[in-house]
């Protein structure tokens, strides 16, 4: 596949000019044509969120449209910019059952998000009579990635009793959403299940379900894997005598701190926290993890220098939910240049032979998981990728 920065530069700069040929109705029918698989929309996804400009931004809502297709609606592009006498949507998804689903889709934390405006495009449409009435509409927040501004959001949602009107997820999760429809055959109720539960953000819903998903996956694949010969650039030091595991462990942000930021904080300080049903807590002296952070790629790695116990850190965020700690060393962090998973890449996996590395992928860095020493290198750039 194409990269998306070569796609947008063929297209030319997207904007709201009206015409079958502009570079915005070109952009949209190259997603219709040649997107047809979720992975291949989540690779376009994660580099409009690693990528800054104006030009990937408008990218990214038009991929979030295209990605309410895959899930089954019948979808209406919005605008990129709002003018007066425009209603100001990202777009509008019709679902086959007759409910309306209003999207705003949010890359960045660079504008505090506002309730008022959302509720405002949707009263609008159904005074133009576009959509039947509020019992038929759901707003739907699509933010690139969690941080203040997101748990603002929810606390005013909350507050304003909006919670049956309102609703918000990472654009992450709603990849893993429609992959999981795609993959299993769900039916198109069940979106519509999974996006009216009793709290605005969704995405702890499909975590629990994706977490499911992703471990039975790695289990089945456990027999599969072959290992290829390895060419390391500077090879790993281990102790003799010593089983040495390999393991990957994604982090994603929330609402007080980048993926990043969390795992240079901690790995500085020569630790790592994980949760108490984490593949983690197996890890031993003298293993090698590396981490994920979402929707960017690797960007550090280390060797485990104690076996996790339970105890209190102060560095820890979230002690409840991460409550086994581990000692570690030789840390290396590569945050401003990391490994994108991109397709080239995880052809070359062990973990990827006998799948197609085009399509759903996002069960690789589902949690916590072992790979081999080859893939290790690789996702720590410690054995060159050859791009056929």
């Amino acid at each position: 596949m194409m990269p998306l920065e070569q796609v947008l530069e063929l297209v030319g700069d997207l904007d709201d000019a009206p015409g079958e040929k502009t570079p915005r109705e070109r952009f949209r029918r190259f997603l219709s044509q040649n997107l047809t698989s979720v992975g291949a929309v989540r690779d376009y996804v994660e580099e409009c969120l690693r990528s800054s400009g104006e030009q990937y931004n408008r990218a990214l809502q038009d991929l979030v449209n295209h990605l309410g297709r895959l899930l089954g609606f019948d979808v209406t592009f919005g605008r990129y910019k709002g003018v007066q006498r425009e209603i100001g949507f990202d777009g509008v998804w019709k679902s086959p059952s007759g409910l309306y689903i209003v999207v705003e889709v949010k890359t960045t934390d660079v504008y505090a998000i506002k309730t008022a405006t959302l509720l405002g495009y949707i009263d609008r449409l159904i005074s133009e009579q576009k959509i039947p009435n509020w019992d038929h509409a759901l707003g739907l927040y699509v933010v690139g990635r969690s941080d203040a501004e997101l748990k603002q959001l929810e606390n005013s949602i909350i507050a304003e009793k909006r919670t049956h009107q309102l609703r918000v997820i990472t654009v992450d999760k709603l990849l893993t959403l429609a992959e999981l429809l795609a993959d299993y055959e769900m039916e198109h109720e069940a979106v519509l299940t999974v996006l009216r539960p009793t709290e605005p953000i969704v995405d702890s819903l499909i975590e629990l379900m994706a977490g499911l998903v992703a471990k039975e996956i790695r289990t089945a694949g456990e027999g599969i894997q072959q290992p290829q010969e390895e060419t390391p650039n500077e090879p790993l030091s281990e102790p003799e005598g010593v089983d040495v595991e390999y393991y990957l462990a994604p982090v994603a942000s929330d609402d007080t701190q980048t993926a990043e930021e969390c795992i240079k904080k901690l790995l500085d300080a020569g630790i790592y926290a994980v949760s108490e049903k984490s593949l983690g807590r197996k890890v031993k002296p003298g293993d090698w993890i590396c981490f994920y952070a979402t929707a960017t790629g690797v960007v550090a790695h280390a060797r485990v220098k104690s076996s996790p116990v339970q105890k209190h850190h102060p560095l820890v965020k979230h002690p409840e939910k991460y409550p086994y700690v581990f000692e570690v060393d030789s840390v290396s962090i590569y945050t401003e240049n990391p490994v994108v998973l991109s397709a080239e890449l995880r052809a070359k996996l062990d973990a990827f032979q006998g799948r197609d590395s085009s399509k759903r992928w996002a069960w690789f860095v589902q949690g916590t998981g072992r790979v081999t020493k080859h893939d290790f290198m690789l996702l720590t750039r410690q054995a060159k990728v050859e791009v056929v």
